[in-house]
């Protein structure tokens, strides 16, 4: 497995759906691990540790059959990750990172990988996923911004940004607390 590398893409415009369609999802393999890295880093640069997100996940770790990657080829091209978490005492997912080759964004890849992943937790018996991230992209998905003060993240982040997404009808009611791993 690796990092997709610009001279294994195609250096034409493709259609999505054509991109798409020999396009490989599978959970996240321990082989994996490298590429997905790499990916991370390119994507986000080395300021994504400091960031709340990932101070919430560290020292935790993800859950492999939840999280997935895109293929093409032996290229890995996109990855989604959720791990494990309680919003004070109630148990659920944190998703992110979710990430896509930059020169790759807008063919579906994310929206692919975020169907899945949600698919995959809601199948596996989980009902609540909390992510910081932008709504217009997120809604699609279920997600919805967070009431206020209803959960308190390590550190700070723009309470805009804060969403959730039910897996089950009423997941969220009552829901409030500390946000950590585990």
């Amino acid at each position: 497995m690796t990092a997709a590398k610009s001279a294994d893409l195609p250096s034409q415009p493709i259609p999505a759906a054509a991109f798409l369609a020999g396009l490989t999802i599978r959970p996240e393999r321990a082989d994996d691990a490298a590429a997905v890295e790499a990916l991370h880093a390119a994507v986000f640069g080395p300021g994504r540790f400091a960031r709340t997100a990932f101070r919430l996940r560290e020292g935790v770790p993800h859950d492999p059959a939840l999280s997935l990657v895109a293929l093409k080829g032996d290229a890995l091209v996109g990855a989604v990750r959720l791990t494990p978490m309680r919003i004070g005492a109630t148990p659920a997912l944190f998703l992110g990172p979710l990430c896509v080759r930059p020169e790759l964004k807008n063919l579906g890849v994310g929206k692919t990988l975020m169907r899945r992943s949600m698919e995959a937790a809601r199948v596996e018996g989980h009902r609540l996923v909390l992510l910081v991230g932008d709504l217009p992209y997120y809604w699609p998905f279920g997600f919805r911004a967070v009431p206020g003060g209803a959960v308190t993240m390590p550190g700070p982040v723009d309470p805009a940004r804060l969403l959730w997404a039910e897996l089950v009808a009423g997941a969220s009611d009552g829901v409030r607390g500390d946000a950590r791993g585990g």
